[in-house]
């Protein structure tokens, strides 16, 4: 039997032609070579499995290649190739920083960098893992590496950039590998498969392409895995049970659930994703996963932002049209939120079926109208406006054309009660006082200051309240000052308004007050204990606070103002040094004092 070589090993890059997603770097280091611009130090970072070691042996073996092709790329055949092929070249020395890491280790090399190349230009030094040296190891090797000798050439190689030195990093010329695409990652698994004539379908190469995360290795590792599962026939469902990766189909069933609203049938989905062994919350990261591919789906010109097969394309563009943007934004929200809280949970099952629930009711929610102005039904009638924050209501534009009468004006809704208020068609007529507040905006016996206040279009209270509570409502609207006795009473009120604001809450609570009256309105100053405080409330909280206050002592004629507290209390002085205490203690004790300057004690 012959020796088997993993395929990470076996298709490893040899040139800069063969080498994958990373066309870039390759190019830089091909041209310096040409023109003959070699730096005395590369630094080669980035994550795992993407080439750097690989790069950097390619270029150490271009660099001394003796005949090297047009397309800057070693030509295999020569001295120095062959040498490095065989692993017995003396120009090309590797060092592994992970178990090479002392003074000792760098001080040999030292050592070793003094003696020029036997054959070929440059002795090229590749130091994988540099990130592992020691502080001292680091230390000794700055000096040679700011000035090593004409022949000699650094390579280091680290996927921990922020662990090198600075004084490491700018004595470099630095590269930064990226991690691989996953369409680079199928293609090269394609062409594998194929010199090994293996049959594997594209969603297979894509499941694999996702869980190497980037990484070239990695997946011709787990390619290697699941050719030991399945053999040369490598079917999608093998790949998923050897890899333990969720199906796309339970995905596409839960939206399919959620856009009929049935919930059961997602909650199962959930139990037998469970059941087979799956971590829940991975489920709903590719739940979470599979609603962003939607939302790139369904929004044209974005195909580049999918990593995914053809069949699978068609199939999340499918499922798009079905789902609006609102109901996919939503569902996106919801699994956000679940898995940001799935940790802290204490019932994480319960807390992802309740996240479940909530999508499958998404598509049964009533559309959110936004409220419309209802149409006059004649010429020349107008529409009131509700304003809500005064409670209001405010006629339109003056038109030229005549007022109309109190019969034709349209209903218009009590914001600030939540009350619906019916024509006066479809109610019985009012008491005098209230319709003496009701008359038609063109009524010239009414005064502007009066027609400016309430409803004040032509419309009845009865419908919604008797006549006591129209006397409570007409009292509650003249609005007058609040005394200071009603002022304190109210305020704790505001406080326990915020109890689930803690430290907002005690400052309320905890503040005093200080109130004045000027025409006709109050001003209540609470206290704060520093500016920095103060400026914070002035800017996010106290418009807020002023709303809620005017709500709790039942007028709009209250100010709110903060300010910060004066202390009054002279400051303690503390006293630290040696010579203060004893000068405290002399000060309290007349004995003291004697002994100290009978004995002429220096106390400094």
């Amino acid at each position: 039997m012959s020796q088997y070589i993993v395929s990470a090993r076996k298709y490893r890059p040899d040139s800069f032609g063969t080498l994958i997603g990373q066309d870039n770097i390759a190019q830089t280091l091909k041209n310096s070579i040409l023109r003959g611009q070699l730096a005395h130090a590369y630094l080669f970072c980035g994550p795992r499995g993407v080439g750097k070691t690989t790069t950097a042996r390619i270029f150490a073996k271009m660099i001394n290649c003796s005949d090297p092709s047009s397309e800057m790329e070693p030509c295999g055949q020569c001295e120095s190739c062959q040498s490095f092929a065989e692993g017995r070249s003396y120009c090309i020395h590797e060092l592994d920083a992970a178990s090479n890491n002392g003074v000792e280790d760098i001080k040999t090399l030292m050592d070793q960098v003094r003696i020029p190349p036997q054959v070929g230009r440059y002795s090229v030094y590749i130091i994988d893992e540099v990130h592992m040296l020691s502080q001292a190891a680091f230390n000794a090797f700055l000096k040679t590496l700011e000035e090593p000798p004409a022949h000699a050439i650094f390579i280091l190689a680290t996927t921990e950039k922020h662990k090198i030195l600075p004084t490491i990093l700018s004595r470099c010329q630095t590269y930064d590998f990226n991690r691989i695409t996953v369409d680079n990652i199928v293609r090269n698994l394609r062409m594998v498969a194929s010199s090994e004539g293996i049959t594997i379908d594209d969603e297979s190469l894509h499941v694999i392409a996702h869980k190497a995360d980037g990484a070239m290795r990695d997946a011709l590792t787990i390619f290697d895995q699941t050719v030991a599962f399945c053999g040369t026939d490598v079917k999608y469902q093998d790949v998923l049970r050897n890899l333990n990766v969720l199906d796309y189909e339970y995905s596409f069933s839960l939206v399919d659930a959620f856009l009929k609203g049935d919930y059961p049938a997602a909650l199962m989905t959930f139990d037998e994703v469970l059941t087979k062994g799956f971590n829940a919350l991975h489920f709903v990261a590719a739940l979470s996963s599979h609603l962003r591919d939607l939302v790139v789906s369904k929004s044209g010109g974005l195909d580049a932002l999918l990593e995914l097969p053809e069949s699978l394309k068609i199939r999340y563009k499918e499922q798009a049209e079905r789902c609006s943007l609102g109901f996919l934004y939503e569902g996106l929200s919801i699994t956000t939120q679940c898995e940001s809280g799935y940790r802290a949970s204490v019932n994480p099952r319960l807390h992802i079926e309740f996240a479940l629930m909530r999508l499958s009711f998404i598509a049964s929610k009533p559309a959110v109208a936004t409220p419309a102005v209802a149409a006059a039904p004649a010429q020349g009638v107008k529409t009131p406006v509700a304003t809500q924050n005064t409670g209001e209501m405010l006629r339109s534009s003056e038109s030229p054309r005549p007022a109309p009468a109190p019969a034709e004006t349209a209903p218009v809704a009590a914001q600030n009660t939540g009350e619906m208020l019916r024509s006066p068609e479809q109610s019985q007529p009012a008491p005098a006082e209230v319709q003496a507040t009701l008359q038609p905006a063109g009524s010239e016996e009414q005064p502007r200051e009066r027609r400016t206040r309430g409803a004040r279009v032509g419309m009845s209270l009865k419908s919604v309240m008797d006549e006591p509570q129209a006397e409570a409502v007409a009292a509650k609207t003249e609005d007058t000052v609040p005394s200071d006795e009603a002022v304190k009473a109210k305020w704790p009120e505001l406080a326990r308004m915020y109890s689930d604001k803690p430290r907002l809450a005690s400052m309320l609570t905890t503040t005093t007050l200080e109130m004045s009256e000027a025409d006709g309105f109050k001003t209540v100053v609470f206290f704060v204990v520093n500016d920095a405080q103060k400026d914070w409330v002035e800017s996010k909280l106290l418009h807020e606070l002023e709303g809620n206050f005017r709500k709790v002592v039942g007028s709009a004629k209250v100010y709110l103002r903060v300010a910060v507290s004066v202390d009054d209390t002279p400051e303690e002085k503390k006293i630290y040094m040696p010579s203060d205490q004893a000068a405290e203690l002399m000060r309290q004790n007349e004995q003291v004092k004697n002994l100290v300057k009978d004995l002429e004690l220096d106390i400094k």
